[in-house]
């Protein structure tokens, strides 16, 4: 396997430990507390920050051999991954207009790669 193509699945994976981290903290702003810190310091939301850190890291690694271009594509394939997390997590509906939207970004990141 190249490289570039490692380094590219590497990207994505990133890429979806920040929509899943993104899942967690929706998933915690769901709940009521007692009071406002609780709201940070529960295990939900560190987990979901920790990931998003981690997320990072990833990335920067990934960017070593991904080209700056190739990487915004990538990071595209986030729209993608939250409605359907959230569909499957959190219960959410896929309404029209969110395949219709689903359906503009794919043809979004579609037409970038071709140019």
């Amino acid at each position: 396997m190249s490289s570039l193509l490692s380094h590219s699945l590497i990207y994505v994976g990133s890429v979806f430990i920040a929509s899943v981290s993104q899942i967690l903290l929706k998933k915690s702003a769901e709940k009521e507390y007692k009071s406002p810190i609780f709201e940070y310091l529960n295990p939900l939301v560190i987990i979901a920050y920790g990931m998003f850190f981690v997320s990072m890291l990833i990335t920067m690694v990934a960017l070593r051999v991904v080209p700056l271009s190739l990487g915004n594509l990538l990071e595209g394939v986030g729209y993608i991954y939250v409605p359907i997390l959230g569909y499957f997590f959190l219960g959410e509906k896929m309404s029209v207009n969110k395949l219709i939207g689903s359906a503009f970004i794919i043809g979004g990141i579609a037409v970038y790669a071709l140019f």
